[in-house]
């Protein structure tokens, strides 16, 4: 790990310390600072790219009128290298923050050579499944994803992914490895449509199922629709185990106060960027219910109903300034739970 750091310390030099001249033993390269760290050879063959993203909460949280948190903390902090090699590309990404340093977050090998209809992915990455979990985290417009998809979504794991896209349809499916259960196995898949699909006008649907050991199905309904600065998305997951089942909703709206549109890529939503220097305002609201990990309002797992509404400001493309505030009511025991977030986020 030293050696890595010492590698991305090198590549965030200023590039006025450097000499004025870049030589190369091959093609020309272009060498892009404007975000992320990029190098790449001019037809593209090969490249590199160095980034990452730091987030600062405050967070206060109280459960029955009871101050249960208040501090300051890092959420995240991660550095990532990315890049390819002909019709192969790679990721490495890292938590450095907090107690977690040293973990990798994403370590796959992927193959390209067979175009956007069949993608290959070998290695620690997302399994297919959720909208809301599978949107970055610098990304989502709520400054945490909701209690249903903490409680569901499979998140990352070791295996192999096929995954691909044609006209209005994405597809993914893999086999990965589940540590809930020690050595097991688990299959997940997800099919998105997109019948309306232009740069500021999205209608989509998707469908997602885990097949676990421990006799664990879980399935997720996905909607969104989006059309200028307004946007909305839900999700319905159920879950199916061998003592019951369980189940739960979340349903986002956002407007984007300033006139920008939510950029829509290949099955998810991407971050706001501002149409001008003085930045970008969004107003965001959340409705959750049913079973789901409650944790962010001190309620725990459980079936609860919640109410939240947000406020993000984009400085810039890399720079957002966010905060909500979430009211959350047991439905099993009459616990009342509430959160106040406040986050700084720099992205690359």
């Amino acid at each position: 790990m030293r050696h890595f750091f010492t590698f991305c310390l090198i590549l965030f030099i200023p590039n006025s310390l450097l000499a004025d001249v870049v030589t190369t033993d091959g093609s020309n390269v272009v060498i892009n600072l404007n975000g992320p760290i990029e190098v790449k050879t001019l037809d593209g063959k090969f490249s590199a790219k160095l980034g990452g993203r730091i987030q600062w909460d405050y967070n206060y949280a109280e459960l029955n009128g009871v101050a249960d948190e208040d501090d300051f903390n890092i959420r995240r902090a991660r550095l990532y290298l990315s890049g390819n090699v002909n019709d192969w590309s790679y990721k490495v990404q890292f938590n450095v923050g907090n107690d977690n340093g040293g973990t990798p977050e994403d370590l796959y090998i992927r193959y390209n050579g067979w175009g956007k209809q069949a993608i290959v992915t070998i290695g620690k990455q997302n399994e297919p499944f959720g909208l809301e979990q599978l949107e970055s985290s610098k990304d989502i417009s709520y400054l945490e994803r909701s209690a249903v998809t903490e409680a569901y979504a499979p998140g990352r794991q070791e295996g192999i992914l096929f995954s691909g896209q044609r006209d209005a349809l994405t597809y993914a499916f893999g086999i990965f490895e589940d540590d809930s259960v020690g050595d097991g196995t688990a299959m997940t898949g997800r099919v998105t449509y997109t019948p309306i699909k232009s740069v500021n006008h999205v209608l989509h649907f998707g469908v997602a199922h885990s097949n676990r050991d421990n006799d664990v199905d879980i399935t997720g309904l996905e909607v969104a629709y989006a059309k200028g600065p307004y946007h909305m998305q839900s999700e319905f997951i159920s879950a199916e185990e061998s003592n019951g089942s369980r189940e739960g909703l979340y349903l986002q709206a956002g407007w984007i106060i300033t006139g920008e549109t939510r950029p829509y890529k290949n099955g998810i939503f991407k971050r706001v960027k501002p149409g001008n220097r003085s930045g970008a305002w969004e107003l965001v609201v959340r409705y959750e219910d049913g079973d789901g990990a409650y944790s962010d309002e001190e309620l725990g797992s459980t079936d609860a109903t919640s109410y939240g509404v947000g406020v993000n400001y984009y400085l810039n493309q890399f720079i957002r300034i966010g905060a909500t505030f979430t009211d959350a009511k047991d439905n099993i025991n009459d616990n009342h739970g509430k959160e106040f977030r406040a986050r700084i986020q720099i992205a690359l």
